[in-house]
């Protein structure tokens, strides 16, 4: 039977009431960009937009799902965020198990270890980064946005601790019935590492779908953008044309309204993936805090 003290009841009180507060303010951003891409272009120009359209219009999603700019660089983001993060997770899951494993089994992990600590602590810059990157021949390609990222080595850390907490007899009966490593990687660690798994991926699917910065630097026009570093060059440009808009369109609806339309859209995808994450990121939440 558990026992809640006063003490506990208060802090749950204010607990509760902290996240609904938090809540609301993440929530309120997003309530009045979509209030506003369905406002007209008086009601923006004029600022007087809150929480619920006025003069109701469905301009700006017209110019903007017929912007071929604004698809192609959404086509560019899905494909980097689909190819990165299974790239990543590939990648990460295969050396966590490999360094999962004891060191009779693995003589030299601890080295390899603290091989891949040392790149969290130390890189080599952003300059040398893009020299490399350049003279790889990967500039002005979707790999650019990929690989050099591909190996995040805090969710290798935290999936290196999450195989730890597996139970090793369960190893010790796979390989004794003649399993290889890939099949005890496949068959075993996996299936019950599924939490684990999804939660890295929502975390790297967030990261390459957010992430603008390296395709500024490596994409050299705007219709190698992908879909964040597209969405950074339009909020920063007062021009609207330069990023596809036609000069007639511009005419007829507000800066404010089209921009407002462009981040909604831009922020649905992962808004419409997490639910069906959720019930493996509560789990996941806690990688390799308890071990049994």
């Amino acid at each position: 039977m558990v026992y809640r003290t006063n003490g506990y009841r208060v802090f749950s009180v204010f607990n509760i009431v902290f996240l609904c507060i938090l809540s609301v303010l993440c929530i309120l951003p997003i309530m009045h960009m979509f209030a506003l891409s369905f406002s007209s272009r008086a009601a923006a120009t004029a600022n007087i937009v809150n929480f619920w359209p006025i003069g109701w219009t469905a301009e700006a999603y017209t110019t903007t799902l017929g912007n071929e700019a604004f698809l192609r660089s959404l086509w560019i983001a899905v494909e980097r965020t689909f190819a990165g993060t299974a790239i990543s997770m590939a990648v990460i899951v295969m050396a966590a198990y490999s360094l999962s494993r004891s060191s009779d089994r693995f003589p030299g992990r601890t080295a390899y270890t603290w091989f891949f600590v040392f790149t969290m602590l130390f890189s080599g810059g952003l300059i040398p980064t893009y020299f490399l990157v350049n003279k790889l021949g990967l500039t002005d390609t979707l790999w650019a946005l990929i690989l050099p990222g591909a190996v995040n080595v805090w969710n290798l850390i935290l999936m290196l601790n999450f195989f730890r907490t597996l139970p090793k007899e369960l190893e010790d009966a796979a390989l004794i019935d003649g399993a290889g490593h890939f099949g005890v990687l496949l068959r075993i660690f996996l299936p019950l590492s599924m939490p684990a798994v999804a939660t890295l991926s929502l975390f790297s699917m967030v990261g390459h779908w957010n992430s603008w910065f390296d395709g500024v630097i490596y994409m050299s026009t705007v219709e190698k953008y992908p879909l964040a570093t597209f969405l950074h060059a339009m909020v920063v440009s007062e021009n609207l044309t330069q990023i596809g808009v036609s000069a007639q369109d511009v005419a007829n609806i507000s800066n404010r309204t089209v921009k407002a339309a462009q981040l909604f859209i831009g922020s649905l995808p992962i808004l419409l993936v997490y639910p069906f994450l959720q019930k493996y990121f509560v789990k996941g939440i806690v990688l390799g805090s308890v071990k049994e």
